[in-house]
């Protein structure tokens, strides 16, 4: 065997945790002499053993881990029960584990909400594999089985101590009670309920390993009728530890009636018992005193079964005698002799009514009887104080026996029993560091038990292999008979502890000895090396130590016959005749009536006497219990104690294999092992495994022979598999292997998916990019292009502003120049002309004067001159200047103006547009106008023709009319109410023929209307004060004359309130076997497969295969009918959408439920089917036209947010945030519960880890802590407020219209809309 592959984990052997997992890291090879592998801390060799290795087991893929049945595991075999438990306990706080045919529950030491009984009635009429594992789903199956093949049923419930045995059995018959109502007066149910607190009260005790431990075995029948209802009950009891009376180990008490009749000592009706006394004393039965509630109190409860007020004071007088004789103290005199003059022994007398000296003299003498004469001889103090014990175990066991007895007796009611089903109640297998014969007994029964487990296993695989027509082969499996011949058989455990007891001064250590001696060569049989007064016996499932001391005496149990005489004067109890009943049962049917000669026992022919007979009675009454438990068809529970430390959802590994080893879960794993313990139906194979399948065997019309193909192509090997007739039987390991090989398609199928989707994104994100690329491209490209133009034309635009600046410049100073020269010239000429005109006319003395005169002259000349050019120079520039200036103005006024009459030209378009509109409008609204009027028109014209299409209604009517005028006629036609409701026209005709009585008065033809059926249905719309409402005032004056009507408003309101119910009973009825298939089973969307490996326990195992499959549309279709229905009979739009309202909570409420109720509803897919679905509603709701103002979809919310639970990512803080804010409308107990109960379908997903979970709880107590310190000044609590919270959040405004239209009565039906549960 090669270990290779992705599943490559094992299980090796831990001394602290049993087993542990490991990776290999390299693969094995024959030959090998170690594995490597891989530990959490480190690296290890595992030795294996090269002649013939042993390899470690593999472990499951994490997809098969935590099923609800442990037969689904593909390796079964030890570790892997274990950890499929520790992650369903620990993890998902789960309790109940299928195993096969065994359901083995954890006790988790915590209350839970799970046995309330809305979880009942989920559980009722349900399938096995349909729901979660449960104590109420065996109990279904039983109740199930026992009505359809009418057969004897039993649910065996064992385990150790403080396992929760008897709560499992009691959780079982409170199921029975509720699916199976008596329907008598009796209530049968209700005291097979009432008697086990009682029970529980003599017959339990505090244990090192239990607070409520049953010290007795119970089988507890309960018969049924033909009706398959309960009609009485009946209880048988097995070893009840007698002994425990008189001794109590350390850490351990009493049986609890002792402390809660102590716990009333003070009161007045039992001031009489002295108890007070008692209690000033040692109390020897007692042990230490703890005080407890007391749960004495006289109820009707308790006086149902049968224990009535008088037997109750002799059943309270009893225990306070035991009290008292278990503090008399006797004293020794001399070696051999002993007395007693305790005040206590007087007391015990006067409350049991026997004689004080007779009781001292007898626990203190023995009288023996011999051939000639009959001697009385003192005892030494220590027979005397067995003498005493065994006395007051004999009296409780009376007690015990006769409380039994009286409950029996009132639980038997006259009828004849059809069927019944046991509950049996019995101590499982147990072993402590001191074990005597009180173990020695309960673990012999347990191997019957155990063997009679082994046979109905091995035929329930028979049967399953006749019934697919699968060759039957050996199965090699434990056979513990070879253990209980060494119990039983002549010469062995018991035969010579018989031969012991049979010798008057026979001792625990001969007959030790003589084991020593005879089973010596006994392969099961051992003697312990360090010890000489001890044996041990290899059991089924561990081996035990038994002590010897106190064999002898236990199963003599010796009680001295003169102590039996002096019960005889009592009246308590029947102690009167307690000899013959004790001897009796003592002696039962194996010996001969002529046993009692005188009222002395004598011994008899066959060499048997009184004195040891304990063990043959329990053997008797077990083989009796074996016949009839052979004689049914069993149910097993096996109940497991996860730690001792009894801590809530705590798991010790090693306590718990323990166990799993001592109740049969491991024998029925190998079992299974053995042969094909993997079993799939065709449908389930070819669901899960199509993905393996070609094009060519998909295209096959035969599923079964696709499912063979591809299952031969894929297997080689064909002892690995067989076909069967409605299933495929798989050896171990197979279901791994295909499981590997749909992993490894699914991943190649998401590499490729993923090769083509990344490739996909990739070549889009380069698309993306290289079109962005070109965008900027293209734009850095224009901006330079448009930059680059910009800056040329700037720069050629200076230049040539520069240039034409330099021009102009150039041409004014030119012209300037020319103006200066020509000026110049001018004046020049001008002035040389003027000084030689001068100097002509001056004479020669002057000239030097005139010269200088003359210099200055022409100077100012000059400057004169140059101003007014260069005055005349700058007024023609200036004037160009303003000339281009005005140009310019006068261009951009006319482009405003040119603007200005472009926006008023809009304008203008605008305004005519706006009235043209207004117009339209007002056109369209007196169009609509007119045609609402023609509809209104048309709907009296259809409403008139419909009236005449009804030609019989209308002679009817003609014949009413014909006595009426035109014109009343007219005004008496119903409207409003009368016309609304349904139908309508018959109740116009029958509302004009009640008038017609009325104007006739004729009573009688009134009365025949009334009191018709069809006519009471029709009626039920008539209430006259809506009917007034609704009349015009000459309707109101045309009322009836002769006859008054008003009695029958009520009737007629009750009437329309039960049609009404009725037609929502038939709504729900129709719907509910199809909301869970059509909701959550059927897989609306294509190619999503939610089908996971199953067990023993699978939908095949209980459905018929021709039962109709149910899915969303056929519920969209009931749906339709139904509303059609509604509308065809004009029922009223209120009623409509309220009854829409109520189904959809009805389909919400049963989904989500189921939800929480079925761990493999609750995966990822799953959800993504029911949001699917929910969408498919809301889509039906649009086209009914019912969406708005229904609430429909409201009341969905709860399973909506359910599915979105299951979708969203479970994983950070901020996720479990986003989930307390979104689930709005679950509270946190359901939103854990769905949390804790999600299961990967593949391994792609991931389970919810615990970590997670906390953190949701944590956030959800900082939640209500915000809630506490907001009212902590007010006198309401946390829950009041969350309870405010749930009822203000919902809509009850369909409650309030319902109350308006219909009244109050009947309304509890549909008042219940509470959150589910």
């Amino acid at each position: 065997m090669l270990y290779h592959g992705f599943y490559n984990r094992v299980w090796i052997p831990d001394p602290e945790h049993v087993w542990k997992s490991a990776e290999i890291l390299r693969d094995f090879r024959p030959g090998d002499e170690t594995l490597e592998l891989q530990l959490e801390d480190g690296e290890i060799l595992y030795p294996l053993d090269t002649a013939s290795p042993q390899l470690p087991h593999l472990r499951n893929p994490d997809i098969l881990v935590g099923e609800n049945d442990l037969t689904a595991l593909s390796y079964l075999h030890e570790p892997a029960v274990l950890h499929n438990l520790k992650v369903r306990f620990v993890e998902s706080k789960i309790i109940y584990t299928y195993c096969g045919i065994i359901l083995v529950a954890v006790n988790p030491y915590k209350q839970l909400h799970i046995y309330g009984d809305a979880v009942i009635h989920a559980y009722s009429g349900q399938n096995m594999g349909d729901m979660d594992p449960h104590i109420f789903a065996v109990a279904e199956e039983a109740y199930k089985q026992m009505a359809r093949n009418n057969k004897n049923q039993s649910i065996i419930v064992s385990g150790e101590s403080g396992a929760g045995k008897t709560v499992s059995a009691r959780f079982a018959m409170r199921y029975f009670a509720m699916v199976s109502k008596s329907g008598s007066k009796t209530r049968v149910e209700d005291k097979v309920l009432a008697s086990n607190p009682i029970t529980e009260a003599i017959g339990n005790a505090k244990t090192t390993r239990n607070d409520n431990s049953s010290r007795f075995g119970k089988y507890t029948e309960i018969s049924f009728d033909k009706r398959y209802q309960i009609i009485g009950a009946n209880m048988r009891t097995y070893l009840l530890e007698k002994s425990r009376v008189v001794f109590q180990s350390e850490g351990e008490r009493n049986y609890h009636i002792f402390y809660q009749i102590c716990a009333c000592a003070d009161q007045p009706e039992f001031k009489s018992l002295r108890l007070c006394e008692c209690l000033n004393m040692e109390c020897k039965p007692l042990g230490p005193y703890i005080i407890v509630q007391p749960q004495l109190k006289m109820s009707s409860s308790v006086l149902s079964t049968g224990l009535t007020e008088d037997f109750q004071a002799d059943v309270f007088k009893v225990l306070a005698g035991i009290l008292h004789l278990g503090n008399v103290d006797i004293q020794s005199v001399g070696s051999d002799r002993s007395s007693s003059s305790d005040p206590h022994l007087a007391v015990f007398c006067e409350l049991l009514g026997v004689s004080p000296e007779g009781v001292t003299r007898w626990l203190c003498h023995r009288r023996i009887v011999m051939v000639a004469e009959t001697v009385v001889k003192p005892v030494p103090r220590e027979r005397a104080v067995n003498a005493r014990d065994a006395l007051a175990k004999q009296i409780y066991a009376h007690l015990f026996d006769s409380v039994i007895h009286r409950i029996n007796a009132a639980l038997q009611v006259p009828g004849k029993q059809h069927t019944f089903i046991g509950v049996l109640d019995i101590y499982g297998f147990e072993t402590f560091d001191i074990n005597s014969f009180e173990q020695f007994c309960i673990n012999y029964a347990n191997e019957k038990l155990q063997q009679q487990f082994n046979l109905h296993v091995f035929k329930l695989d028979q049967e399953e292999y006749r019934k697919e027509d699968i060759p039957w082969t050996l199965i090699d499996f434990y056979d513990n008979q070879p253990v209980i011949d060494l119990i039983e058989a002549k010469m062995g455990i018991l035969d010579l502890l018989d031969e012991e007891c049979v010798f008057p001064q026979g001792a625990d250590q001969n007959w030790l000895q003589k084991l020593y001696n005879y089973l010596a060569d006994n392969p099961l049989f051992e003697k312990p090396r360090m010890s000489n007064e001890a044996f041990i016996i290899q059991h089924f499932a561990d081996k035990v130590e038994y002590q010897c001391w106190g064999f002898l005496e236990k199963n003599r149990d010796t009680l001295y016959e003169e102590l039996v005489d002096t019960m005889r004067t009592s009246k308590v109890l029947s102690l009167g005749q307690w000899k013959i009943a004790y001897i009796r049962k003592r002696l039962g049917d194996c010996l001969h009536q002529d046993l009692f000669t005188n009222g002395v026992c004598v011994w008899s022919p066959s060499g048997f006497s009184t004195e040891h007979w304990s063990f043959l009675q329990f053997r008797s009454s077990l083989y009796l219990l074996m016949e009839t438990l052979n004689a049914t068809t069993p149910h097993y529970v096996r109940c497991i104690k996860p730690n001792d430390e009894k801590m809530p959802f705590e798991y010790d590994s090693r306590r718990v294999v323990q166990q799993l080893r001592a109740c049969g879960v491991l024998e029925t794993i190998h079992i299974s092992a053995q042969s094909y313990p993997s079993r799939w139906t065709y449908i389930e194979f070819y669901s899960r495994y199509s993905i393996l399948m070609s094009q060519q065997e998909l295209g096959l019309n035969n599923k079964k022979q696709t499912c063979k193909t591809v299952l031969q192509r894929l297997i080689q090997d064909s002892n690995m598999y067989k076909f069967g007739r409605t299933k495929i039987f798989f050896r171990a390991g197979q279901v791994a292997y295909l499981e590997k090989l749909r992993l490894d398609r699914l991943r190649g199928a998401c590499v490729t998916i993923q090769k083509h989707v990344r490739g996909w994104r990739q070549r889009t994100r380069f698309l993306c990019m290289r079109g962005a690329a070109i965008v900027l491209q293209q734009y850095v490209r224009g901006q330079r292009q448009i930059r680059s133009a910009a800056l040329k034309q700037g720069w050629a635009a200076v230049v040539i502003q520069r240039y034409w600046r330099g021009y102009l410049t150039r041409q004014i100073y030119t012209m300037l120049r020319n103006s200066t020269i020509t000026v110049q010239a001018f004046t020049r000429g001008w002035l040389a002309r003027k000084r030689y005109r001068k100097v002509l006319g001056l004479s020669i003395n002057r000239s030097h004067e005139g010269c200088g005169n003359l210099l200055s002259d022409q100077r100012h000349s000059y400057v004169e001159y140059m101003s007014v050019a260069m005055y005349l120079f700058t007024v023609n520039y200036l004037g160009g200047v303003v000339r281009i200036a005005e140009n310019n103005l006068e261009l951009q006024k006319e482009d405003h103006e040119k603007e200005v009459e472009v926006v008023r030209e809009e304008n203008r378009r605008l305004k005519e547009e706006r009235v043209r509109l207004q117009r339209q409008l007002e056109e369209e609204a007196k169009a609509n106008g007119d045609l609402q009027d023609q509809v209104i028109q048309l709907s009296k014209h259809i409403k008139v023709r419909v009236q005449r299409s009804y030609s019989s209604k209308k002679h009817v009517k003609v014949r009413v009319q014909r006595s009426y005028s035109s014109t009343s006629t007219s005004n008496l036609k119903p409207r409003g109410v009368v016309v609304n409701m349904i139908p309508g026209m018959a109740a116009q005709l029958l509302f004009m023929c009640v008038r017609h009585a009325d104007y006739l008065n004729d009573g009688a033809k009134l009365k025949s209307y009334l009191i018709l059926p069809e006519t009471a249905v029709v009626l039920s719309n008539i209430f006259l004060q809506e009917f007034m409402k609704q009349s015009s005032p000459s309707q109101c004056k045309n009322c009836l004359h002769n006859f008054d009507l008003s009695e029958h408003r009520q009737i007629f309101s009750d009437l329309a309130i039960n049609i009404y119910h009725q037609f929502i009973s038939v709504m729900e009825k129709a719907l509910t076997p199809m909301i869970v298939p059509g909701m959550l089973e059927h897989e609306s969307i294509q190619g999503i497969s939610s089908m996971k490996p199953t067990g023993f326990r699978k939908r095949s195992n209980s459905v018929y295969e021709d039962q109709e499959v149910y899915t969303i549309s056929s519920i969209l279709q009931q749906l339709s009918l139904f509303h059609q229905a509604m509308s065809q009979h004009g029922m009223d739009g209120g009623l409509v959408r309220q009854a829409v309202r109520q189904i959809f909570f009805l389909v919400g409420a049963a989904t989500f439920n189921n939800i929480l109720l079925r761990k493999d509803m609750c995966s990822c897919r799953k959800g993504m089917q029911i949001r699917c679905n929910i969408s498919y509603l809301e889509e039906w709701l649009k086209e009914k036209d019912l969406l708005q103002g229904c609430g429909a979809m409201d009341s969905l919310k709860p399973l909506s947010q359910a599915a979105w639970l299951l979708q969203v990512n479970k994983t950070t803080e901020d996720d479990a945030k986003e989930i307390i804010e979104q689930c709005s409308e679950l509270n946190p107990v359901q939103i854990v519960k769905i949390l804790n109960s999600y299961t990967p379908i593949d391994d792609f997903e991931k389970r919810v880890a615990p970590s997670f979970v906390r953190k949701v709880q944590v956030r959800d107590i900082g939640y209500s802590q915000k809630l506490s310190n907001l009212f902590e000044n007010h006198s309401c609590t946390v829950q009041t407020v969350e309870l405010m919270i749930q009822c203000v959040s919902m809509d009850f405004s369909w409650l309030h219209d319902w109350f308006i239209s219909f009244g109050s009565r009947g309304c509890s039906r549909i008042a219940r809309g509470h959150p589910p549960t």
